[in-house]
């Protein structure tokens, strides 16, 4: 089964200023549309972001995912018992390999996704890759009804997460670092929730980025809590403005340190 993809006009693309402590602003990426074949992968020190809504793109996706997504993915979607879990998956999903497939210049359906060795194991379960030349390394992260993802030439990873309740703040403090802790318990119990939720996309983008996720302690890395992330020696993190009660954040490798 063949897919057309209309591509995306360059108004309507991701900026290309390297990352920094503003927020970084992802591009929405329209049903049926993905960049042109063979458009550019984004420059040293950047990160082509992209959000998706899910409730726009759910017939496009359904249509489109009997022949762009791979069996694993399509048995994946099946075991989803809720349709908004099943529709957001397939969303992503398939926006993924869109945009694959423009950056790459190949059908989306044939792209190998893989997984590079864990850095903590060794075993084949890190961050998702995919084998092009020059090299491309991509995120996908879900909440709601919205997905981000980005793509970069390093490694890179985010995270999205709605605003969280203070009972999840309470109960989730032993996972942040000591510092991060402190931090959160002078803050007014709004402010407390913000700033859990800029630590949490941060410490979840970076781990994501250096391949390991959530199997290591998130507490023994500090990324901060105030509106500046912490610096990480060899990572860029910075925050990404993202629509509604929601947070997001990016880590970017930009130099020597954890992969």
């Amino acid at each position: 089964m063949s897919t057309t993809l209309s591509p995306v006009p360059p108004s309507q693309r991701p900026p290309v200023e390297p990352l920094g402590s503003e927020p970084a602003r992802p591009a929405l990426l329209s049903p049926g549309r993905g960049p042109a074949p063979g458009t550019a992968v984004p420059a040293a020190g950047c990160a082509d972001l992209w959000l998706v809504d899910t409730a726009s793109h759910r017939a496009v996706a359904a249509a489109q995912a009997p022949g762009v997504l791979d069996p694993q993915e399509q048995a994946r979607a099946a075991e989803f018992l809720h349709r908004g879990d099943r529709d957001g998956y397939l969303a992503s999903h398939v926006a993924l390999r869109r945009l694959l497939a423009g950056y790459l210049g190949r059908g989306p359906s044939g792209i190998a996704i893989s997984r590079a060795p864990c850095p903590g194991c060794g075993l084949p379960h890190g961050r998702p890759v995919v084998t092009a030349e020059p090299p491309l390394h991509f995120s996908l992260s879900h909440c709601g009804e919205l997905s981000l993802l980005a793509f970069a030439v390093t490694p890179v990873g985010v995270d999205i997460e709605a605003l969280p309740g203070a009972g999840t703040v309470a109960e989730a403090a032993e996972v942040l670092h000591p510092r991060e802790a402190a931090e959160l318990a002078f803050l007014g119990p709004l402010e407390r929730r913000h700033a859990f939720a800029r630590v949490w996309t941060r410490k979840e983008a970076y781990l994501k980025g250096i391949g390991i996720g959530l199997a290591d302690n998130p507490a023994g890395h500090y990324v901060g809590s105030g509106p500046v992330p912490a610096r990480i020696p060899g990572w860029t993190v910075a925050p990404v403005a993202v629509p509604g009660d929601h947070h997001a954040a990016v880590a970017l490798r930009t130099g020597p340190g954890p992969v």
